[in-house]
């Protein structure tokens, strides 16, 4: 696998205290600079930007597309992660008693590109899901 370089993220969230409170305390993001609209943090070496949207009632809320007998929610970001790293974040959202949106478990199991997978809310409710492949050459397999 090639050395990547990081991507670069923004998205709303209706409450910073909270984006603070999961990303940098619950998640472990460091934080880098921020102002009173808006918070960078590195998500595993990754740019991502909490940015203050006050909600909107005429949101409609979150699409969701079946992957694997599952409600996947769209959009959605993430990283993947390798399986112990993986294993421990899970671990730790359990005890924290995050809600999943779909519980970790491998997705694929047997087939081409199996994976394991998860999916929660931030506070604002934008959707997250963190992977991981116990072989990462299947990252973009067929």
């Amino acid at each position: 696998m090639t050395t990547l370089t990081p991507f670069h993220i923004a998205f709303p969230v209706d409450d910073l205290a909270a984006a603070r409170a999961f990303y940098g305390g619950l998640l472990g993001c460091e934080e880098g600079r921020s102002s009173d609209r808006w918070i960078d943090f590195s998500l595993y070496g990754h740019q991502i930007v909490a940015h203050l949207k006050p909600k909107d009632p005429a949101d409609a809320g979150a699409h969701h597309n079946p992957v694997d007998g599952h409600d996947v929610p769209v959009p959605h970001f993430g990283v993947v992660l390798e399986m112990a790293d993986w294993e421990r974040l899970a671990a730790r959202l359990k005890e924290a008693g995050v809600s999943f949106i779909i519980e970790p478990y491998i997705r694929f199991k047997g087939e081409v590109g199996e994976q394991a997978t998860m999916f929660f809310l931030d506070p604002a409710g934008n959707a997250l899901e963190f992977k991981s492949f116990a072989d990462m050459s299947q990252i973009f397999a067929k």
